[in-house]
């Protein structure tokens, strides 16, 4: 099993370096304009200062640039950590929902996906823009200002499974998480049914992760103890968020598992004004507990939300999800805790797998 980091942060480039001396595997920039920092900025800094960890995107969003910049953008980096580059690309939740938009479709999302996986293999392909199609390929290769000739994965989140299955036709792999993205049963159910429509064989290289809230806890201590509230507050929260733009666009009764909170936190979302909803329920993403929605966070929730035990007890189960298929599990702390998760984590999981 791999494991992860997930940030963005320009002026933590430490906190990478940090993770790699501690035995993480890779590291996961998000494209976030409106929350985080530059993806590319990130990505080139962290590429100066690591040796071996990889290093790419989690995950770009196709509506914030076109096709042939988001292929671009890896390519140089790649010029930087020849061979250690990946590319994941998502319809987008966070990054549009911060603007008030709807994420990408799935018909223009493949189309998308199509056009940056043919450009990072160094083919040419069709591609449309305003109504116009022509085939395009990138040039000048010789002068080395991106590289090509070291492979660059390509893998596509998906939490739905029209998208797990179109990572099974298109991607070298998939991203997802627990429970958002069913389970990695059903998600690898759905990777190889995408794979079977578009004529492909999975190998054992096709590369499953997931960005799973882990857990640790004491012997004894309770799930809504003041530390694990600090450790995985932020990130349970943020699944509610993307729980509540779902039910709220598609419609739909919500999980189980948050019915017993659910029409409280959706008052709470129905206070805020209507114009600026979307900046207040992803402000604080993935990086703190916002006061006001505190009081979700129940055992029940905190249960359901992530992978959550003893140190001997995650050893286990993160053993269960690599005989399943896993290959990797990313972490993501607030930003108040993420030296001490990483840490921590290395210490009394990660050096007894």
């Amino acid at each position: 099993m791999d494991f992860g980091i997930v940030t963005a942060k320009i002026d933590e480039i430490g906190y990478i370096t940090h993770a790699e001396n501690l035995g993480y595997s890779h590291c996961w920039i998000t494209d976030s304009q409106m929350i985080r920092s530059n993806c590319w900025a990130v990505l080139a800094l962290a590429a100066q200062q690591t040796r071996n960890m990889k290093i790419g995107t989690g995950v770009n969003v196709p509506g914030l640039r076109l096709a042939p910049v988001t292929a671009n953008g890896i390519a140089t980096i790649n010029r930087l950590a020849p061979g250690r580059t990946f590319i994941s690309l998502g319809t987008g939740h966070t990054a549009m929902r911060t603007m008030g938009q709807r994420p990408m479709r799935l018909k223009e999302f493949a189309a998308y996906v199509r056009v940056v996986r043919a450009l990072i293999r160094g083919e040419e392909v069709d591609y449309t823009l305003h109504g116009k199609t022509h085939p395009i390929t990138f040039q000048m290769r010789e002068f080395n200002y991106i590289d090509l000739d070291h492979e660059i994965p390509l893998y596509i989140a998906g939490y739905g499974p029209k998208a797990q299955a179109l990572a099974g036709e298109l991607g070298d792999g998939l991203v997802t998480g627990f429970p958002r993205g069913g389970t990695l049963t059903q998600a690898l159910d759905n990777v190889r049914q995408g794979a079977e429509r578009a004529g492909r064989t999975l190998d054992d290289s096709f590369y499953t992760s997931s960005m799973s809230t882990l857990v640790m806890l004491e012997e004894g201590e309770d799930v809504t103890s003041e530390r694990v509230i600090a450790d995985c507050g932020s990130a349970v929260m943020t699944g509610m968020h993307y729980l509540a733009e779902n039910v709220r666009e598609l419609g739909g009764d919500p999980p189980d598992y948050v019915k017993h909170i659910w029409k409280d936190y959706m008052a709470l979302l129905d206070s805020y004004p209507p114009e600026v909803r979307h900046q207040k329920l992803h402000g604080s993403h993935y990086s703190f507990l916002d006061p006001d929605e505190a009081r979700f966070l129940t055992p029940e929730l905190i249960r359901a939300s992530c992978i959550i035990g003893t140190p001997g007890e995650l050893v286990e189960q993160i053993q269960q999800l690599e005989g399943q298929g896993l290959k990797q599990l990313m972490l993501y702390p607030p930003l108040n805790r993420n030296y001490r998760v990483i840490e921590d984590f290395a210490d009394q999981v990660m050096a007894k797998l």
